[in-house]
């Protein structure tokens, strides 16, 4: 299957935040399967690692660590994400300011997606998953 067309920058930033997010849920969400996959794990164990990876308090803890490295670009596709207002509350197990926050990430990944930004994506990835990184 091939990947979606690249947009510009500015063209990606008009997005309604909202959209990114939605597009970023199914990107980060396919990068751990993905990754689990190569584990050879049993599917039950990689359901539970990827619900673990995939949740809004996880996702809220991977851009903690990711934020004293994003550009200031980076950092307003965040910011754009973590203020935007589905028309639903937070799902009933998870804090709304994880939500939020998980929000202003799957923002992030959207928008690097849909600008062919994937050397940065997988860094990012990468430094989610603890492997050794220079220069990061």
């Amino acid at each position: 299957m091939p990947d979606m067309e690249m947009m510009t920058e500015k063209e990606a930033g008009l997005l309604n935040p909202l959209q990114l997010a939605y597009l970023g849920d199914a990107v980060w969400e396919k990068m751990v399967r993905e990754r689990l996959i190569r584990q050879r794990k049993n599917v039950h164990h990689m359901h539970q690692e990827c619900v673990e990876m995939v949740n809004a308090a996880a996702q809220a803890r991977h851009l903690a660590l990711l934020k004293p490295y994003l550009s200031e670009q980076e950092s307003a596709i965040v910011l754009r994400g973590r203020n935007a207002h589905a028309k639903h509350p937070a799902p009933r197990h998870q804090d709304a300011a994880d939500y939020a926050e998980a929000t202003g990430f799957e923002t992030l990944v959207g928008y690097l997606y849909l600008v062919g930004a994937r050397e940065r994506l997988s860094l990012f990835f990468r430094m989610i998953c603890g492997e050794e990184i220079d220069n990061a």
